[in-house]
């Protein structure tokens, strides 16, 4: 051997064993005493105290599933650390660190180290603590410091294990105080669910100040690389007393929380009550349940959330629809999210309808646990709009109940509203209906944006037929004839009442062909020896000529400025106002037989009272003088009695030309808080 020869192979000889030994000392190399230079690395690297304060080790191990070739003989290291933690900011109080874990450990691969990637395949935790706390959008504790220079090194984390652990959020945004606790579940329990889930929770807490609670099950690995991987997930949750949540679907690509797939089911006493649960604006409703399938992409802002084709019930009436809602587009925020789509109901409880419009009745309250507030002396809905969350979404959705049950006798129905809401402003335009044969055709507006609201109301009623306003009314069957009319009306409050009790505008209605019972005309002016003969003979149709009514609404009290009844037989004129915030009435009405009537005792009539309470009673002077009337000449002749009961009609033409001319004009309102300047006329 040369001298040369015994060079070279004397330096191979000494390079392997350097080799060797650098393997040994790695291998037994006491990886406890790099502690503290690992944790003042990371803790500078994230910008807060990091520490592995347990055993940190470090073992080889074959490659945790088989690869190809060669790289199956390369042992990988495996590295487990105990006791870790990383502390909170300075502003958090919810506790002193973020993250405390048990115990950590994991594989990892070495060839990608050489391209400087770290590829974890699974990162096993066990015993994980976590504290999450946010002050406002943009400060939390889970965000960490990051270096303006983008590092080389990327991390590839496949898979994320967990174990027996527990996660605590405090929300200042969302006004949350939740607290999971996570359980592994056992064989027996991952086998009833056929391997689906791995582990189980129980959650409690509160949420915009309900108490929360709740349990389910979740997948036991959450892949962070499988993009198309779907993450099981089950949830069966109380919040309130009253609102019932059921969950059961996927999360796809949570690493992001991606995209969200998941047959939902609601249940409460109000859809208002799902404001704490989610920040969407809902109105008061009967007790509802629904149930659907919910898809969504959500993001810091809210996201995008799709409640498709759900079915329920809301009360006694059914609902079905599609729900979206939007808080940015295009990649940019929006200024409030928008709830958007289409419900529809095939019957719907006019009773159900109550909440919706501050018409809610006691016992609907007391249903949803709420405490009456309706007097019961009042027939004005009292309680006031809560206009408070009106601001913090806008909407646009189309609603149709395809028919509507006021009550056996008056059905509603073609309803068909578009329901929008921005900046506070909630307009129904339009809000159209069919009734008693015709229908009705609204535009309303409730500006929310000050302490009172400002409104506006436009209403046209077309070809309503008298005999299906009062079908109940014996009396009417027979009757023809349609009513139209118009009314526009503007105010200021805060309930129907209050917005009805400082109403200005006008309000009026057209006959001008048409039939009446001629016993309820009768009947009206008094006349009893024809109320006699008609009830022997039947009863016929008198011709209408016309109804024309004319309403100066100042004040939200409504004057007469017109209103009267011309038929072939008789002329009533109704002479007075109506009160809509005190709820009284005092209205006077006269009739005026243009024929001979036996034993007449025509005499005013007067509605009085309040509208939980009207009176009808006559003008008692008039009465008197007529029965004394006819005491006294039945001294003189017996027949001569019948004198100051016979009545001839006044003989004057109709006036219906003049009067359709002047009601038929199109009401008109000021605008809201103003009062009307012109000062309504009796006639």
């Amino acid at each position: 051997m040369t001298r040369t020869t015994k060079i070279i192979s004397g330096t191979v000889l000494a390079l392997v064993a350097l080799v060797a030994i650098a393997i040994i000392l790695f291998l037994n190399y006491d990886w406890n005493r790099a502690r503290p230079w690992l944790n003042t690395r990371v803790s500078d690297a994230i910008g807060r105290p990091f520490s592995i304060n347990g055993n940190l080790a470090l073992t080889w191990e074959k490659p945790p599933t088989r690869l190809p070739g060669w790289r199956n003989y390369i042992p990988w290291p495996h590295l487990s650390g105990e006791d870790i933690r990383i502390a909170n900011p300075d502003w958090a109080k919810s506790a002193p660190y973020m993250t405390q874990i048990q115990r950590v450990h994991f594989s990892l691969n070495p060839l990608p180290l050489l391209d400087k990637k770290i590829s974890i395949p699974a990162l096993e935790l066990e015993a994980p603590s976590v504290a999450l706390e946010r002050l406002s959008a943009t400060q939390n504790n889970w965000t960490f410091k990051t270096s303006d220079t983008p590092s080389e090194w990327k991390l590839a984390l496949d898979e994320i294990v967990f174990a027996k652990g527990v996660v605590k959020l405090k929300d200042a945004v969302k006004h949350a105080d939740i607290t999971a606790n996570i359980d592994t579940l056992d064989d027996k329990q991952a086998a009833a669910s056929g391997n689906l889930y791995g582990i189980g929770w129980t959650l409690s807490g509160s949420l915009n100040q309900e108490k929360v609670g709740g349990n389910g099950k979740a997948g036991g690995v959450l892949s962070l690389q499988k993009l198309n991987s779907p993450f099981p997930l089950e949830a069966d949750m109380q919040i309130g007393k009253s609102v019932k949540v059921q969950i059961k679907g996927t999360l796809t690509n949570p690493s992001d929380l991606a995209a969200v797939d998941m047959r939902l089911h609601l249940a409460g006493s109000s859809m208002a009550k799902l404001y704490a649960l989610t920040g969407v604006v809902l109105p008061e409703t009967p007790p509802f349940s629904t149930e659907g399938h919910l898809t969504g992409r959500p993001n810091r802002s809210g996201g995008n959330w799709v409640y498709d084709k759900f079915t329920g019930k809301v009360g006694s009436s059914d609902l079905a629809g599609t729900l979206e809602y939007t808080s940015q587009q295009n990649g940019a925020p929006l200024a409030r999210p928008l709830l958007s789509g289409a419900l529809v109901s095939r019957l719907l409880q006019f009773d159900d309808l109550g909440p919706l419009i501050g018409a809610d009745s006691n016992a609907s309250k007391q249903n949803r646990g709420a405490a009456p507030v309706q007097p019961s002396d009042k027939v004005l809905p009292v309680e006031q709009f809560n206009t408070e969350r009106w601001g913090s979404m806008d909407a646009d959705i189309k609603f149709t109940g395809n028919k509507i049950i006021r009550s056996k006798d008056l059905p509603i129905d073609n309803l068909v509203t578009n329901v929008h809401l921005k900046d506070s402003v909630i307009s129904l335009t339009p809000l159209n209906f069919g009734a008693a044969g015709g229908n009705f055709s609204s535009n309303i507006k409730l500006d929310g944006r000050n302490q009172l609201i400002k409104a506006e109301m436009k209403v046209s009623a077309r070809h309503l037929k008298l005999k299906n306003l009062f079908p109940s009314f014996e009396a009417m069957k027979a009757s023809l004839g349609e009513i139209n009319g118009d009314a526009s009306l503007s105010a200021t409050g805060s309930s129907i009442a209050s917005l009805l009790g400082n109403s200005n505008g006008e309000v009026k209605a057209l006959i001008n062909q048409g039939s009446i019972s001629k016993l309820l005309l009768e009947e009206m002016g008094l006349n009893i020896g024809n109320i006699v003969l008609t009830q022997l003979s039947g009863d016929k149709q008198i011709e209408i000529n016309c109804l024309a009514s004319d309403f100066a609404v100042t004040n939200g009290v409504m004057q007469t400025r017109t209103f009267v009844v011309d038929t072939q037989e008789s002329i009533t004129n109704v002479d007075g106002q109506v009160n809509l915030s005190k709820e009284q009435l005092d209205l006077k009405i006269n009739p005026h037989s243009k024929g001979l009537r036996l034993i007449s005792l025509r005499t005013p009539l007067y509605v009085t009272g309040s509208f939980k309470n009207p009176k009808l009673s006559l003008d008692k002077g008039v009465l008197a003088m007529k029965a004394g009337g006819a005491v006294a000449l039945a001294v003189l002749a017996p027949i001569a009695a019948l004198v100051p009961l016979v009545t001839v009609g006044p003989g004057r033409d109709s006036p219906c030309a003049s009067l359709l001319a002047e009601a038929g004009s199109k009401p008109v309102a000021p605008p809201p808080g103003k009062t009307r300047t012109d000062k309504p006329t009796r006639k």
